[in-house]
């Protein structure tokens, strides 16, 4: 079981660097939906990990990483309807 944790942590960070890596390359911007849902997704997947090793410090950035995801999201959805 602890692979399969640290395997759905893992592919979280990896979206969350590629989200980054693409936001600094110039093909997202901190706006696009993609941009968001993929940060979204990446903390989700890393808080799932904690879920098995936890780490309030860790915990606490991710669960923040949602919440601002969150917010971008509602914020991006609002202006285009």
């Amino acid at each position: 079981m602890d692979i399969a944790f640290n395997a759905i942590g893992l592919i979280g960070v990896a979206l969350i660097l590629l989200a980054y890596f693409l936001l600094q390359r110039g093909t997202l911007t901190a706006r696009r939906m993609a941009y968001l849902l993929q940060n979204l997704l990446g903390a989700s997947l890393i808080l799932v990990s904690l879920v098995h090793d936890w780490n309030l410090a860790a915990f606490v950035i991710e669960a923040s990483w949602v919440a601002v995801s969150l917010y971008g999201i509602a914020k991006t959805i609002k202006q285009r309807g």
